[in-house]
């Protein structure tokens, strides 16, 4: 049974809901899954938007290594990955690339749940409910159960990003990380 049927706005809808509030201009969804996001945001904003995934889902734009994304520099305005960062084996290299496609004082956006709560939600809700897990099977080598805010901060530093902020959700159990392109980059 779906959570919405009962009154709840399921965990990925909080996901899309609180994104929804940041994104603008032109959108690349990274680990796009079915493609959902860009579908909701398509529908309220920009029919340019595209998501991209490494899996062939069904909804998916392009499929492709996302180490090496087919796009020009500065394409996008903002880049989200919701909820995939930690099923993302080379995550720097895909960070690198999101930072090469925005355009400058373009932003990304983040949402990532700590390892405790994701292992939880792996394990016991999403063997059975999950349809990205069902589709995909078990995670694979380079895969995590989730990231610790410390993490998260220091991987988008690291590639780049600054003006980082966190901004939890959900109890705080989940988090929106928002980072920065700078207009000139001094590193």
């Amino acid at each position: 049974m779906k959570v919405e049927k009962l009154g709840f706005t399921s965990l990925r809808q909080e996901r899309f809901n609180i994104c929804l509030k940041y994104v603008q201009g032109r959108v690349l969804d990274i680990g796009c899954s079915s493609n959902q996001f860009i579908q909701i945001y398509k529908n309220k904003s920009r029919t340019d938007s595209l998501g991209v995934d490494t899996y062939k889902w069904e909804g998916a734009d392009i499929v492709c290594d996302t180490t090496k994304l087919p796009f020009k520099n500065n394409t996008f305005d903002t880049v989200t990955i919701i909820a995939s960062l930690n099923h993302i084996p080379k995550r720097e290299k895909v960070l690198k690339e999101a930072y090469r496609v925005l355009r400058p004082n373009g932003h990304i956006l983040v949402t990532m749940i700590n390892p405790i709560i994701s292992r939880i939600s792996h394990t016991i809700v999403r063997k059975r409910f999950d349809f990205d897990q069902k589709g995909r099977g078990k995670m694979k080598k380079g895969e995590v159960f989730g990231f610790w805010p410390k993490e998260v901060i220091s991987y988008l530093s690291c590639t780049g990003f600054r003006e980082i902020k966190k901004i939890p959700f959900i109890y705080g159990l989940n988090n929106l990380y928002i980072g920065k392109k700078p207009e000139n980059r001094k590193d």
